[in-house]
């Protein structure tokens, strides 16, 4: 096999946007993923195209998010005319019930040019909510991530990338403060650049497979379980914040209840009293989903980071070494910009963000190697 210009790890939504982005450019990519791409964080979230609070956020975060907001619905379009598959972009509009921080709130709309609205009365009638100074944010649009996933997937493939899935990596050749190759159940690749877009699997890579070389950056697995109601079409017409809950409406009328934030190491199983509150919270809410089936409940692993700032951008160290990891709850919601930033970097672009507050690896101790 050639060598490829640019060698990925990791197939979920940050894995597949940059290899795209990477393809857009001119450049050839081989990606690589253990299991089967977009079946990890990435499909197991809500698909909401903006952080729950945006403006409790760090700065660096708003910075992601606005550029990708307003890149999404092209990229939709594109992606649902080049592979036939529709990531239904929806733009849905979100409700936030409880709103004490209502001055900030305002304050970061009117400075990002977001629409903001006073809720009317009747968007109430459905619901069973405490309101604490509601607001309505009707631009803010959810994307359909499992579908979504599937056509990054398919446009990739179109563009000539190469997807190699099931590859386990099991050790990188280090010499000279470059990765010359690595090497996997698939066999040795050979690499040029290399881009670890691994999620919460970050840390555990540098630890397994770089230990006593190179420090390990700061992301551990955070556990969000969900429930999905098999509503019919128009229950819901916006999503729903709720405190830290919600209710996000399909199409196709379904609702996914998200979610816990639970710190379990690489532990995806289900529980019931996950369940119960789950369920608790949308019957209570959205009192018409007791009449309707709840078909499916899952976990998925966010990779999380001291106040959700990702890692993006080049190893101070190992020259040929970058990072698009550590995105925690918004890595949909900031995946073209991280990807876009990534890109501009590599291939030595105006960069689309100011990158300074992605690049933790310079504050690390350098080690000899």
């Amino acid at each position: 096999m050639q060598n490829s210009d640019i060698t990925i790890i990791g197939g979920g939504v940050m894995g597949l946007m940059t290899a795209r982005e990477f393809l857009n450019a001119g450049a050839s990519v081989t990606l690589l993923e253990k299991n089967v791409c977009g079946q990890e964080a990435s499909w197991a979230g809500g698909g909401i195209l903006s952080p729950l609070y945006p403006w409790r956020q760090a700065k660096s975060i708003t910075d992601l998010v606005l550029p990708s907001l307003k890149r999404y619905p092209e990229i939709a379009v594109d992606l649902q005319e080049q592979t036939g598959i529709d990531p239904e972009w929806t733009q849905s509009g979100l409700l936030i019930t409880q709103n004490p921080d209502d001055i900030s709130a305002r304050k970061w709309c009117v400075n990002s040019q977001i629409k903001i609205e006073t809720p009317d009365s009747d968007i109430f009638e459905q619901l069973n909510a405490d309101t604490l100074n509601p607001i309505f944010l009707p631009k803010i649009a959810q994307i359909r991530n499992p579908r979504f996933l599937q056509a990054l997937k398919r446009d990739v493939l179109n563009k000539g990338g190469q997807l190699i899935e099931n590859c386990e990596i099991t050790s990188f050749t280090l010499e000279h403060n470059r990765l010359h190759d690595v090497h996997s159940n698939h066999g040795r690749f050979a690499v040029n650049e290399i881009v670890l877009t691994t999620g919460a699997w970050t840390r555990s890579i540098f630890q397994q497979l770089l230990i006593g070389l190179l420090d390990a950056p700061e992301i551990y697995p955070a556990k969000g379980q969900m429930l999905l109601f098999d509503a019919p079409p128009n229950t819901l017409s916006n999503i729903v914040l709720d405190n830290d809950r919600y209710l996000i409406p399909r199409r196709d009328g379904k609702i996914i209840v998200g979610s816990t934030v639970e710190f379990d190491a690489f532990d995806k199983i289900v529980t019931v009293d996950a369940h119960n509150q789950l369920t608790k919270f949308a019957t209570t809410l959205l009192p018409s989903l007791k009449k309707v089936p709840m078909i499916k409940h899952w976990a998925g692993l966010r990779p999380a980071t001291e106040n959700g700032v990702p890692y993006i951008g080049r190893h101070p160290e190992i020259h040929n070494l970058s990072l698009n990891a550590g995105h925690f709850r918004n890595g949909l919601t900031m995946s073209p910009a991280s990807a876009q930033l990534l890109v501009d970097l590599i291939l030595n672009r105006p960069p689309v963000v100011n990158p300074e507050p992605y690049q933790f690896f310079k504050h690390l101790p350098k080690k000899p190697l």
